[in-house]
């Protein structure tokens, strides 16, 4: 294993495993919930870290369309913070379940991640997202998505190969509560589409689930919403346990 390809496989392996539990103090938290909001809110880093937020959003789809029975047709990202997810299914039931999952996934992603950051298991969380990235790579049908991907997962990557697995476990508290920040953001401005700009509603995951089911767009927005606050009350609990204790 004294290669570097042999390094770089032990390297992996080690990184399914977990680590000791990482000491977050009130002020470290303070710095993350902080950058978490600096990397979600403003448009000039919105402008690259939305990017990942999409990502994860039609990736959600996709998982979705797989997990029931659908063929997978190709996801498109574009640098606008827009994409698509095609999938060809024979059952209503089976288009709506995948159609559901791109809100709300974000959110469970962001709250998997603060969990297994604080639980000890930052490392193999941020593996599991990187390789999913590249086998995302499959189903990936332009230029700009194959481009986003690459540099999420090669980000990825460089955090599990060259930082320190104690460290690591920060990095996925601080990534998970940007992507909860982030899912909050989309669902406002999903929100804003439908109240505002209605002249863009046949891109709403919200519009085209009432289409296909007759059931009204808020009420979906509704169940997005519910989903990403039951994230956020998740990720939430090992956070105010710090907070209760340097109060």
């Amino acid at each position: 294993m004294n290669t570097l390809p042999g390094q770089l496989w032990q390297r992996l392996v080690e990184a399914f495993g977990r680590t000791a539990l990482p000491d977050v103090s009130l002020s470290e938290l303070a710095v993350v919930l902080l950058l978490a909001t600096a990397l979600s809110i403003p448009r000039a880093t919105w402008r690259y870290f939305g990017l990942l937020a999409t990502a994860t959003h039609e990736l959600g789809h996709a998982f979705a369309a797989l997990m029931s029975g659908q063929r997978l047709g190709g996801i498109r990202l574009s640098l606008d913070h827009s994409g698509t997810t095609t999938s060809y299914s024979r059952g209503r039931l089976a288009a709506v379940w995948s159609g559901f999952w791109g809100y709300p996934v974000p959110a469970l992603t962001g709250a998997a991640l603060v969990w297994s950051g604080f639980n000890g298991w930052g490392p193999a969380a941020l593996t599991a997202g990187s390789l999913t990235l590249l086998l995302s790579l499959l189903f990936v049908r332009n230029l700009a998505g194959f481009l986003i991907t690459v540099c999420a997962a090669a980000a990825g990557a460089a955090l599990v190969f060259f930082v320190p697995h104690a460290f690591t476990g920060h990095v996925a508290i601080a990534l998970g509560l940007a992507l909860l920040v982030a899912a909050v953001r989309d669902v406002i401005k999903l929100m804003h589409v439908h109240f505002r700009r209605r002249d863009r509603l046949a891109s709403s995951d919200a519009y085209l689930l009432y289409r296909s089911t007759s059931v009204p767009s808020f009420i979906w927005i509704a169940l997005f919403a519910a989903v990403v606050g039951a994230s956020w009350v998740v990720a939430w609990q090992p956070i105010s346990a710090i907070l209760v204790a340097g109060a």
